[in-house]
């Protein structure tokens, strides 16, 4: 999927261009009575707008943004007032022109040794330059002053040149911020990024392999799409949730020189390749997500395989879906809640308090373009792309493909501790000063 995604977008951009997205619904948005709009940022031209995170400080209100096709790089979202949020700041592939591909995808954030940077991934193909470069990391400690940002340098991977689709920050139990990325091969790479802002040359930490399944023996897809990170306190083992070939997989990553698979969700019916996947705070469930049209999220139990009982899970116990002629894409945990971007759906919630039975509890329809006028095989990428929640107050943000930023609240969501739930305090949100043994 990581190539049949790369060369549908460039097939449908060369074909049918940008029109058919200028063309709007005459319909208002849907939505539910309880979420509240706080800001809306057009940002600019149709399918330009990616992925979105928003830093957990309060005294950092800030908002990261990916841009691609017509502005490869990321902006910076003052939120200092939620309802007049607004860009400061835009950064811009240098000699953007002459770099051909996606550009930036899958922005993230980390704060080492009290300076903040962000990590822009980016994709750039054969015929220009920079097919290396995998991601940007550009020091923003400096925000509100925007003539204190400045860019550290570029992740590379030569071996596997067309940059990282997808990347996660994560503050390592052993105290180092790691950044896990896709790659164009079948491994995900993980480089030490305290070293690399450090000015180390030596900032490769491990790799963690796509396992052979029949689906990808069988040459569906190439390594992993899409992962999350995270710390599991009963067994203070920090584990990985992939989303690669053949479905998901659970790999225990406490030493990174001898990585070890936990659990695999394999065999799935219409589950040819796992695309994202995020875990509920305990790592007990794990919600799945695969790209195309008609889809659902599912849920799986993932006990019994980590019990040991079992080495594999093949059935969910559940799934949910908002509208069937659509596709839903990103989400956030923060249980109960799962916050999804839903491409031409917009931003749903959905309760998974009963994760054997979810329930859509809210939703925003943020898409005013055309069914079906967007990216992917079935030209349903198009929308809500991406989604992430500021824990502290709980501030949802959403970034849509065609109109921009958003930032929502919801009724009676006024902030998120697992620690509420009798559940640990975990989510993709990192405490970078403490550690994960600290939440």
């Amino acid at each position: 999927m990581y190539k049949s995604f790369i060369y549908a977008v460039i097939l449908f951009l060369n074909i049918s261009g940008f029109t058919a997205l200028a063309q709007v619904n005459d319909e208002l948005p849907k939505r539910s009575d309880n979420l509240e709009v706080l800001s809306h940022v057009p940002l600019g031209a149709p399918l330009s707008v990616t992925d979105i995170v928003i830093e957990q400080e309060l005294s950092r209100p800030y908002a990261y943004v990916g841009r691609m096709q017509a502005e490869k790089g990321f902006d910076i979202i003052d939120l200092s007032n939620p309802e007049k949020a607004e860009v400061i700041y835009r950064w811009r592939m240098p000699n953007e022109e002459l770099h051909v591909g996606l550009g930036g995808m899958d922005p993230k954030y980390f704060k080492h040794k009290n300076r903040y940077y962000v990590v822009q991934s980016l994709q750039f193909f054969q015929g220009g330059p920079n097919t290396d470069a995998g991601a940007v990391v550009v020091d923003v400690t400096g925000l509100p002053d925007v003539s204190k940002v400045k860019t550290v340098g570029y992740v590379r991977n030569a071996e596997h040149p067309g940059g990282f689709h997808n990347i996660f920050m994560y503050k390592h139990s052993d105290g180092r911020p790691l950044l896990f990325a896709t790659t164009s091969g079948d491994d995900a790479y993980v480089y030490d990024l305290g070293k690399f802002v450090e000015g180390k040359e030596d900032i490769l930490a491990g790799t963690i392999p796509n396992p052979d399944t029949p689906a990808r023996m069988a040459g569906a897809s190439l390594g992993y799409h899409d992962f999350y990170v995270g710390y599991h306190p009963d067994s203070q083992q920090d584990r990985f949730y992939g989303g690669g070939a053949g479905g998901y997989f659970v790999f225990d990553v406490t030493e990174m020189d001898s990585v070890s698979l936990l659990a695999s969700v394999t065999g799935v019916s219409g589950v040819v390749w796992g695309h994202t996947v995020t875990p509920s705070p305990d790592g007990r469930y794990i919600v799945g997500e695969t790209e195309y049209m008609h889809a659902p999220l599912r849920i799986f139990d993932l006990k019994p395989a980590l019990d040991g009982d079992v080495q594999n899970i093949s059935d969910p116990i559940s799934s949910w879906n908002f509208d069937y002629e659509n596709l839903v894409h990103n989400h956030e945990v923060r249980w109960p809640y799962l916050f999804v971007s839903g491409y031409e759906d917009g931003l749903l919630v959905v309760d998974l308090f009963s994760p054997d039975e979810p329930k859509t509890v809210a939703y925003y329809d943020t898409f005013l373009g055309k069914h079906q006028s967007g990216m992917c095989g079935d030209n349903t990428c198009n929308g809500a792309f991406g989604v992430d929640v500021r824990n502290e107050d709980g501030l949802i943000v959403v970034s849509d493909m065609g109109t921009g930023f958003w930032a929502f609240r919801l009724d009676d969501f006024q902030g998120w501790n697992g620690r509420g739930w009798g559940l640990p305090n975990i989510s993709s949100a990192q405490n970078w000063d403490d550690g994960p043994t600290e939440n």
